[in-house]
């Protein structure tokens, strides 16, 4: 018998599907979907059976024999059709796309441990499930109003837009209660699990060991492990799976319902080949299967919106889930008056007073800033010359504590000269700031108080969890941080937010720029007003005070900015009235790489129905691969970008992203 066999293994860089699938003979009957290890050149691989076919009619063609089943128990067919779906539709290798359907060392035969921790690990025996799926899960009105809405939904895929504090987790546990108790299993994706502790002790209260989280600190093994006792369970043994968006690939044999957390968060699309976004995956599963695919956040991304409100999927849960009585006052600060700014250049006179206040009544101040390190930019007021990362061309960021200049893209670090490198002058100075200089400033004023900071350079998943627990305690007086604490904290004790510089990311070259900002000012600002205090206060200092995104913010008005920025995309032919296709080729000199680009801009004129940017150096210019140029090509129709793509053989060291979310 002879089975066309998708291999994990590339052997031939082209986005067609077709391409990457080679023919193989077996004497056994083989399902779809089964697991084995094929030869493939001098080596062995892993491979997944696609389907039967006839013997090739090339006589000359040696065809070869698959080695062995590796497991017996074939891929779900929803995975199976994902796969397919995946690679086809971002045009990425089959092979690529194969491996994120697998887990590493799957070939290894593992001993089953009678049990690791559920919260962490989850159990790896198929024993009964123990769940206590008869608790009450109490629904206020609006909450009941909401899930009686998204049930006459007759699309698959549903955004439910919830305030922050609407109880939209409590919406999740209903629905996958329901699921479960029909013996169907439901995924629960977010963001980083690492920043979810609560979320999964909610579920773990409902669902018991039947409850499997997935983080990045598992190894290789325990992730085999996991990935067996799913595998392996009976069509009627219903799970619980929370993860980030590897999530999907679980091999659930009853997959029942999809829940998208946070759905606009950047985290869910991978931005590295083999290229995808979770919601478009989630979402295709969900028809395949004919289940529900739940989008929930407070803050849409607007082609979300846009695709719900035209598919009348959209459900709106815009009352607090406790009765709430304070009050939230949200001051905006204009940071090019500085005469507020009279005691200190990064905190507003205001700002100050307030924390003041709470350090006396015991309370928490939060601030947020979106950017690490002490100082962003180091140069010479001499020459002008600015310290660049050898690899990536990029500032390096000054870091005080260990006085090093490290870059952020890379990781590069190198200790900081004395003088100018290319003047010799002792006139560096350092431009900007960054959380670790605005906790130093913090220490300076409040030498008393107890100051955290939260950002990428101190904080693990653990210390998280740990400082967390600490701060929830009221064992911190001021929190500080980038993006890292905007996430779903609810701190009993919290007073105060300050957003240092509201514009920070406000006007960088990407179209998703202002929907970037207005979602993480909105979500900082959803850290209060959770009805624990009378008076909460919010400082919103920007140098754009009149800006639209701002005032929307300001006011937390979605609806209002929704409207403004679908304005603005629809001239500007930016999804989701448009399509992207991001296209760049990198070159070891600069001048290769804009002879390529500009002759593989002249080619691309000639397919009809697309818009073409002029050649441009990418945002990150210069990486330890070569110097990048990108074009930027918008289209109407989605096919019209697949079939410029598929036609550009002639240039294999072509990279491309479809859909880009950003494109920075």
């Amino acid at each position: 018998m002879y089975y066309e066999v998708i291999p994990t293994t590339t052997f031939k860089k082209s986005p067609l599907f077709s391409d990457g699938l080679l023919t193989y003979s077996f004497d056994q009957n083989l399902a779809p979907g089964t697991i084995v290890s094929i030869p493939l050149g001098k080596k062995t691989a892993l491979g997944i059976i696609y389907r039967k076919t006839t013997a090739p009619t090339d006589q000359n063609f040696i065809i070869k024999t698959i080695n062995k089943i590796v497991h017996p128990i074939p891929l779900p067919n929803h995975l199976l059709k994902s796969l397919v779906w995946l690679s086809s539709y971002y045009l990425n290798p089959v092979a690529k796309t194969a491996n994120l359907f697998l887990p590493l060392g799957i070939e290894k035969n593992r001993r089953k441990k009678s049990s690791i921790t559920t919260a962490t690990t989850a159990t790896t025996t198929n024993t009964t499930p123990t769940a206590t799926t008869g608790k009450q899960i109490p629904l206020n009105s609006a909450q009941k109003q909401a899930l009686a809405e998204l049930h006459k939904i007759k699309t698959h895929t549903k955004l439910l837009h919830g305030i922050t504090g609407s109880g939209k987790t409590n919406i999740y546990l209903k629905l996958a209660q329901q699921i479960f108790n029909s013996n169907q299993s439901t995924i629960l994706l977010v963001p980083e699990i690492s920043l979810t502790p609560q979320l999964v002790g909610r579920f773990q209260e409902h669902f018991g060991t039947q409850v499997i989280s997935l983080h990045s600190k598992l190894t290789e093994a325990e992730r085999h492990l996991i990935w067996q006792r799913i595998h392996e369970a009976d069509q009627s043994t219903p799970f619980v799976i929370i993860g980030p968006r590897s999530a999907l690939f679980s091999p659930l044999k009853n997959l029942g319902l999809i829940i998208i957390d946070e759905a606009h968060e950047p985290s869910f699309y991978q931005d590295t080949s083999p290229r995808y976004h979770a919601l478009r995956l989630a979402s295709f599963m969900a028809q395949t299967l004919k289940i529900d695919c739940l989008l929930g956040t407070a803050t849409p991304r607007v082609e979300d919106y846009f695709l719900a409100q035209k598919n009348h999927a959209y459900v709106a849960l815009s009352e607090k889930a406790k009765s709430i009585t304070s009050q939230t006052k949200i001051n905006l600060i204009d940071l090019k008056d500085r005469a507020l700014f009279t005691r200190n250049r990064y905190f507003s006179d205001a700002l100050l007073q307030d924390i003041e206040n709470n350090l006396k009544q015991h309370k928490q101040t939060l601030l947020f800033h979106n950017r690490r390190g002490s100082a962003p930019l180091t140069l010479c007021e001499h020459c002008g010359y600015q310290v660049l990362c050898p690899n990536c061309l990029l500032p390096l960021t000054l870091h005080n504590d260990s006085y090093q200049l490290i870059c952020h893209t890379c990781g590069h670090h190198e200790p900081v000269p004395s003088t100018c490198p290319v003047c010799h002058h002792g006139s560096l100075i350092h431009k900007g700031f960054g959380t670790k200089l605005l906790e130093s400033e913090l220490k300076k004023l409040f030498k008393s108080a107890r100051i955290a900071r939260f950002d990428a350079d101190n904080t693990t998943a653990d210390s998280l969890i740990q400082n967390f627990e600490a701060v929830k305690n009221g064992d911190v007086d001021i929190i500080i941080g980038t993006q890292t604490i905007a996430k779903g904290l609810d701190l009993p004790l919290l007073n105060t937010v300050g957003i240092v510089q509201a514009d920070t990311n406000l006007n960088l070259p990407d179209y998703a720029a202002e929907e970037r900002t207005f979602q993480l000012i909105t979500q900082v600002i959803g850290r209060v007003g959770r009805g624990h205090t009378d008076v909460n206060h919010v400082f919103l200092q920007t140098f754009q005070p009149e800006h639209p995104v701002i005032l929307a913010a300001k006011s937390l008005d979605y609806a209002k900015f929704v409207d403004y920025l679908l304005k603005k995309r629809q001239l500007s032919h930016l999804p989701p009235f448009f399509y992207l296709l991001r296209i760049s080729i990198v070159k070891k000199t600069e001048d290769l790489a804009i002879k390529k680009i500009m002759e593989l801009h002249r080619a691309l004129k000639k397919f009809p129905d697309v818009y073409l940017s002029a050649p441009t150096p990418s945002f990150h210019e210069y990486t330890p691969s070569g110097y990048s140029w990108q074009i930027i090509v918008k289209a109407k129709k989605r096919d019209s970008l697949t079939r410029l793509i598929e036609s550009l053989d002639q240039y294999p060291e072509i990279r491309f992203a479809i859909d880009p979310p950003s494109l920075i």
